[in-house]
């Protein structure tokens, strides 16, 4: 009996894994009934991703974890290749992607994961306390942060930053040393407005102030807060939504999936999923703090981040609590790379539980 309980605890985060894709494969069939009639394909072509995402996932758990501590620098280039050629032959709103065959290749999104194992790797042996370890950190992370804000995307650059500053509090990076970053990035924030693209302003100005293009720059996240909202305490029902049906709110399959779930099945149906991706990252912490493998650590910290700030942002724009960005929530968007990636995270947190030396 103990055995079956341990074997039950050690498959816990799976099973959270399956439910959130299960929870993401009905709504996009709900979105799939409205008045866009495009999202009936999304919808079967998301259920290819979740067969091959299955075969990734159980593939990559029986592959050592320490294997990608070898690769790490071969997987880094690759993914500084493949951020040089999107921009080139990228194609898209914001030339993001690459065509091979059916498959719509994000390498933005293969970015994250692959900074998490290359970064992890450097700091295995080495302390991000010396200034030049610290600086030496940065500008791994910051070469494809600079590549993946040429496309433009800053919302995933924003996301690898993320992940890089979660990865060097776990090495030990002190206190100091992100004050001094912070400070830096104070200094030097007119020369980053100047940078961004006209929308990319009109989005934080819109965060701002909502009211100020109602009907342009501000009806997004508006119409957002209205779906929400609409769903009351327990929700229209599955499959009777009317905002999001009738298409009142954009892009209801990908950064606003989270307003149809609120609108379908209310405040009751929102606290629950939250507190579904509160148990799943809480397992994912529990990894983390019971490896004693510094590069299991610092990978599964890298991961956690990487999940916890993708959930945070998506959620937050979608409430007018962040400004909005192109941030998929995960496991419950529509999307072929996001979902890959986030089953191989998945399947690296798997093996790392299993194989890597535990307190």
């Amino acid at each position: 009996m103990k055995k079956v309980k341990n074997k039950i605890r050690s498959y816990s985060l799976i099973y959270q894994t399956y439910l959130l894709i299960f929870i993401g494969i009905s709504l996009l069939y709900s979105a799939s009934k409205g008045v866009i009639t495009k999202f009936e394909a999304l919808f079967l072509k998301q259920i290819l991703w979740m067969v091959l995402g299955t075969v990734i996932l159980f593939f990559i758990k029986k592959i050592d974890y320490r294997n990608y501590r070898r690769i790490s620098k071969l997987l880094y280039f690759a993914i500084l290749f493949f951020l040089i050629i999107v921009l080139f032959v990228g194609h898209g709103r914001a030339s993001r992607w690459i065509r091979i065959g059916w498959f719509n290749f994000q390498p933005s999104e293969f970015a994250k994961i692959v900074i998490i194992f290359s970064l992890s790797s450097y700091l295995t042996e080495r302390m991000p306390r010396k200034p030049g370890i610290f600086i030496s950190s940065l500008i791994i992370g910051g070469l494809p942060i600079l590549l993946i804000m040429k496309q433009p995307n800053l919302g995933t650059a924003f996301i690898i930053l993320l992940i890089i500053l979660g990865i060097l509090y776990q090495a030990g990076a002190t206190k100091k040393q992100f004050l001094v970053l912070f400070l830096c990035f104070l200094f030097a924030s007119p020369l980053i407005w100047s940078f961004l693209r006209d929308y990319q302003k009109d989005r934080i100005l819109t965060f701002l102030n909502p009211q100020r293009d109602p009907l342009g720059k501000g009806y997004n996240l508006l119409q957002s807060i209205i779906t929400i909202g609409s769903g009351g305490l327990i929700g229209k029902g599955f499959l009777k939504g009317t905002q999001t049906k009738l298409a009142f709110l954009p892009e209801y399959h990908t950064d606003f999936i989270f307003c149809l779930l609120g609108e379908e099945f209310g405040f009751i149906g929102v606290l629950l999923l939250l507190y579904l991706y509160y148990l799943f990252l809480n397992n994912i912490i529990n990894i983390t703090f019971s490896t004693k493998d510094r590069f299991a650590k610092l990978v599964s910290s890298g991961i956690f981040i990487m999940f916890f700030s993708q959930i945070f942002i998506n959620i937050g724009m979608t409430v007018g609590l962040l400004p909005i960005a192109g941030i998929p929530l995960p496991f419950i968007s529509y999307g072929g790379s996001s979902f890959i990636v986030s089953c191989i995270s998945i399947g690296v947190l798997m093996n790392i539980k299993e194989n890597s030396t535990l307190f």
